[in-house]
């Protein structure tokens, strides 16, 4: 036991990095509209974050590189090098601002449960000042970098939400079979496409692949050290499906049509919590906001560094201009008026469309022996990866085609 817990690391930031406000809503909301039938999307989803992330931790490894530095390498055509490496930070910088609205967002959730709305209006525009609180915190925590122990306490209490959901799915006593049939047979009942996205979207997150290949270099250094980083993969994701599962058969048993607010997600938690329900989610709202807060503008600066090959650490000034853009970016999205879980919700349905052009760049870094030598990818493991591919390719295609009124 001292031993696994020597080697489990970097996999639990990537596992608390999606158990985050945006998880909660769209769980909570797929459980109310559709009860168990979307289960199996949250099944693949799992399925699809372990193969993905055990393949970003395996180059990390054996690369001793982060993952946009390694695509950076491995292009020899200058300007396809180029339009690559664009279109990377294109999706890194466009998926971390939606993610980091939404992150702030569930900060802003959390905070107006217990404290009420904090809006400024004047007569050409209004500001949520709640989203600008959660941005000068994220901002002096990112600034200082000296985050730890704050950092710790926080996890706790994403934690013993992430529990609390646990035991309310379990307090609810679901039908068994058909929580195993919604698990194992898909479905798509009307208007769930959105949703299935989104569950995709908020758990195989794209800037997860690259901070993993980043923080597992840091760790492990050696090719024996892949075992340690596969299994430690399995069970931290494995546990962070299990508690989304859990947030999904909580919320199936809400007695409600709508998903407004923290007050409507807070029904999941009612069996167990009873009327002090929804300050607990508040608090876990609040401490998972702001810990993804600080966590995707970090990500979204090592992967500029890799890029633009900058020898810089985390205060220099580069390096910080990044994170602040992210953060600056985030917090005017969540302040324009926009309904908190309407931002929420965008940031896993952008995601789930970012997720299809970096799991082709990973796939195609998989087959590289020049990086990976004869730890490349196994026939099996590239059917997996070209599965999740497709599944993703086609969900994409599906939406845009019915965003067009095409299907």
């Amino acid at each position: 036991m001292k031993k696994w817990f020597q080697n489990s690391g970097p996999a639990t930031l990537i596992a608390a990095a999606f158990i985050g406000p945006g998880t909660v809503t769209i769980c909570t909301i797929a459980g109310v509209n559709f009860g168990f039938h979307l289960l199996w999307a949250m099944l693949l989803s799992i399925f699809a974050t372990i193969i993905l992330q055990e393949m970003a931790a395996r180059v990390g490894i054996i690369s001793q590189k982060g993952l946009s530095e390694v695509v950076k390498q491995e292009i020899k055509n200058p300007i396809f090098k180029k339009i690559i490496i664009g279109l990377i930070l294109t999706a890194i910088v466009i998926g971390n601002a939606s993610y980091e609205a939404g992150n702030i967002s569930g900060g802003i959730l959390g905070l107006e449960t217990i404290f009420g709305q904090w809006i400024f209006t004047t007569d050409l525009f209004s500001v949520n000042l709640m989203s600008i609180l959660v941005g000068i915190i994220a901002f002096i925590l990112l600034y200082i970098g000296n985050y730890k122990f704050l950092e710790k306490a926080l996890i706790s209490f994403v934690l013993l939400m992430s529990f609390s959901f646990l035991i309310t799915a379990i307090i609810t006593k679901p039908n068994l079979l058909e929580v195993f049939q919604g698990l194992l047979i898909p479905s798509l009942p009307e208007q769930s496409l959105l949703t299935v996205i989104g569950l995709i979207g908020t758990t195989v997150v794209p800037y997860n692949l690259f901070l993993h290949a980043s923080l597992v270099k840091e760790k492990w250094k050696t090719k024996e050290d892949i075992l340690h980083a596969k299994r430690d993969t399995i069970i931290a994701v494995g546990l962070g499906g299990l508690v989304s599962i859990s947030i999904i058969i909580s919320a199936a048993a809400i007695s409600t049509n709508e998903v407004l607010n923290a007050t409507d997600l807070a029904l999941g938690l009612a069996p167990l919590y009873g009327d002090f329900a929804k300050y607990f989610l508040a608090i876990g709202l609040f401490s998972a906001g702001i810990t993804s807060a600080i966590t995707a503008p970090l990500a979204a600066a090592f992967v500029a560094k890799e890029c633009f090959g900058w020898q810089s650490n985390l205060t220099s000034k580069s390096f910080r201009a990044v994170w602040m853009t992210i953060l600056f970016l985030g917090v005017i999205f969540a302040s324009v008026g926009i309904k908190p879980l309407e931002i929420i919700k965008f940031a896993q349905i952008a995601n789930g469309f970012l997720l299809p052009i970096i799991t082709a760049i990973l796939l195609w870094i998989m087959n590289k022996k020049s990086v990976l030598g004869n730890f490349t990818n196994t026939k099996i493991q590239n059917i997996f990866g070209f599965f999740i591919f497709l599944i993703t390719i086609f969900l994409g295609l599906k939406m845009i085609l019915k965003v067009f009124n095409l299907f």
